[in-house]
């Protein structure tokens, strides 16, 4: 068998050199999870003639890009829409395939529509130009052209920054400041001092404005008010175009799902991984099963919330791993409604946001561990943006920010989330036919009984502050054999940034010659031969 030297980062900052051992039918790479990240990888390495085995605790893959039954079909009750399409294209491409052929994507001219308690309203498009029009209309002609200065902001720091962050392994905070002071360029757009909602207050004039585009720190689980300045640079991966997946996103996770079975990978779901069995000198070694199954494996990949490592929820033999999750703040988390019902009042697009009037005291709310009574919501009208009309009976996704759960929480107050939700609606003139129960509901209670240990936290550790993407842990772990992939892990949040931190497992996994494997490519794709 042909061998192969590679290095595992341990906590401690050393080196150790290891080979790997050639998995077998009775001890495969283990994949513990089917989220995005867990699919992505266990697709690449089946691909490459790999022996996979996924260990997945719900009934159906996906992670959080799960749905929900409903009188109208599957509703989505986690990512409603794909950004960044290439990061997709890639993937299949890697898999000899094309995205294109297992999923539907409907490209979305309207990327979202805003409406404020004013009255007010405004959609953004899928080009800067139709942008800066509607701007202009809604706010006048220094607003356009502060838009795109923003924009042009954005441009250059999501350029600047998507290789030596986003596409790093373990980025640290000496080689970006290396980074920068090679493209000075670049110090100014970041505002290094200043967080997302500074850079927005001295950008736009108008505040509705600087409340639209401080949202989109929350697609990380964050405030504007905490996160820095630098990530401005998340409205370009909205600006560079929005795809919705005909039939629901889970339709993504089951096409994913489908490519592994065809390459060989074994799905076993309703599996609860109980503990990981690991020691100083071999690493790891096997996973236990809730019901005492013991499957040996000595290369595990753990696509889940890595506090669950770190408070010994998976055992004492990894408890050591990702050891800042325990103290280090959590990322926002959501009430989300999934249901089916028949809407009266405003047209609606396919991504749409009702804004409160003055964003900071529901963040300061959040901030406190609360929610605030009268939230910004964002709605999703799955329905809509296809290419078929929406019948009578529309499917929605409804999420409002709320804190992770806190150490001692008082029990959720189920009928509150719901007047919460829908008066705040009703206060726009939009109402449900029914109105939901609270069955439809899951709460960030709710997101902690789904994904243990994750303190209902949709994104692992908090943006907040300029360090912290450099605090997040990395796929690399100092148990030998033992790697993280997920949105808990480095780079976080959104669907790209969890495909990204499934990518960084190549290079880390050994090489597929490293198992007694080699690839080839020829006009039909990748071949798999044995090596000599």
């Amino acid at each position: 068998m042909c061998k192969l030297f590679w290095t595992v980062w341990t906590g401690e900052s050393t080196i150790k050199t290891m080979t790997p051992q050639r998995p077998s039918q009775d001890n495969p790479v283990v994949i513990v999870g089917s989220g995005i990240a867990g699919l992505c990888a266990a697709a690449r390495l089946a691909h490459h003639g790999v022996r996979v085995r996924v260990l997945e605790r719900h009934a159906a893959p996906g992670g959080k890009m799960r749905c929900l039954p409903s009188a109208a079909g599957p509703v989505d009750a986690g990512p409603t829409v794909l950004t960044l399409r290439g990061v997709f294209d890639e993937l299949f491409s890697d898999l000899g395939e094309r995205l294109e052929d297992h999923v539907t994507l409907i490209p979305q001219r309207i990327l979202a529509r805003h409406f404020w308690p004013d009255g007010s309203m405004l959609d953004l498009y899928d080009t800067e130009h139709d942008n800066a029009e509607a701007i202009r209309h809604f706010a006048g002609s220094r607003a356009a052209a502060q838009f795109r200065t923003f924009s042009a902001r954005a441009r250059t720091l999501f350029d600047g920054f998507d290789a030596p962050v986003m596409q790093t392994p373990a980025p640290s905070l000496p080689g970006l400041a290396a980074h920068v002071m090679r493209n000075p360029r670049l110090l100014r757009p970041m505002a290094p001092l200043s967080t997302l909602a500074d850079v927005l207050d001295k950008n736009f004039d108008d505040p509705r404005l600087a409340q639209l585009f401080g949202r989109y720190a929350t697609y990380v689980g964050g405030s504007p008010y905490r996160v820095p300045g630098l990530l401005a640079l998340i409205w370009q991966a909205e600006a560079a175009g929005v795809w919705v997946v005909q039939g629901g996103m889970h339709r993504l996770a089951c096409a994913l799902r489908d490519l592994c079975e065809a390459r060989g990978a074994e799905f076993r779901f309703g599996a609860h991984v109980d503990r990981i069995e690991a020691t100083p000198d071999a690493g790891t070694r096997a996973v236990h099963l809730a019901d005492g199954t013991r499957i040996p494996a000595e290369t595990v990949l753990f696509n889940g919330d890595p506090k669950a490592l770190a408070t010994g929820t998976l055992g004492p033999d990894c408890a050591h791993v990702a050891p800042r999750t325990r103290s280090t703040a959590r990322s926002l988390s959501a009430e989300v409604w999934a249901f089916a019902a028949t809407p009266h009042g405003p047209d609606l697009a396919h991504h749409n946001v009702f804004f409160r009037k003055n964003p900071k005291p529901e963040f300061d709310a959040l901030e406190r561990g609360e929610s605030a009574p009268d939230p910004t919501l964002y709605l999703c009208a799955q329905d809509r943006g296809q290419p078929v009309a929406s019948g009578a009976l529309e499917r929605f996704e409804i999420i409002a920010n709320a804190p992770p759960v806190q150490g001692n929480a008082e029990k959720e107050d189920l009928h509150r989330c719901r007047t919460r939700t829908f008066q705040t609606l009703a206060r726009f003139g939009l109402t449900f036919d029914p109105t939901p129960e609270t069955a439809a509901l899951t709460t960030p209670a709710g997101f902690e009984r789904l994904f243990p240990a994750s303190d209902g936290s949709l994104y692992g550790q908090s943006p907040h502050g300029m360090t912290a993407a450099f605090e997040r842990p990395t796929a690399r772990t100092p148990v030998r054999g033992l790697y993280l992939a997920g949105g808990g892990t480095h780079p976080g949040a959104g669907l790209p940034g969890v495909l990204s931190s499934a990518r960084v497992l190549d290079t880390i996994v050994p090489a597929p010659e490293a198992f007694g494997v080699s690839v080839s490519q020829n006009g039909a794709g990748a071949r798999v031969e044995p090596v000599a």
